[in-house]
């Protein structure tokens, strides 16, 4: 499965087994960043994010945890 970055439940998934004892409520959209686009199944233009992308994966990783 080839990951968007309009996937971001599928990304918060990955990111939560891969980072699970990464608190996502404190974590840096610059790490946050970085770490979407070295998901092996990630293939999408690392440019195309911004900060309202990385909020929604951010807020599908939180909670993906509860």
């Amino acid at each position: 499965m080839n990951l968007k970055w309009t996937d971001s439940l599928e990304i918060a998934i990955e990111l939560s087994e891969i980072h699970d004892q990464v608190d996502p409520q404190f974590i840096r959209f610059t790490d946050l960043h970085t770490w979407v686009c070295s998901l092996e199944d990630f293939d999408d233009d690392p440019k195309r994010s911004n900060e309202k992308i990385l909020e929604a994966i951010q807020m599908c990783w939180i909670e993906e945890q509860d």
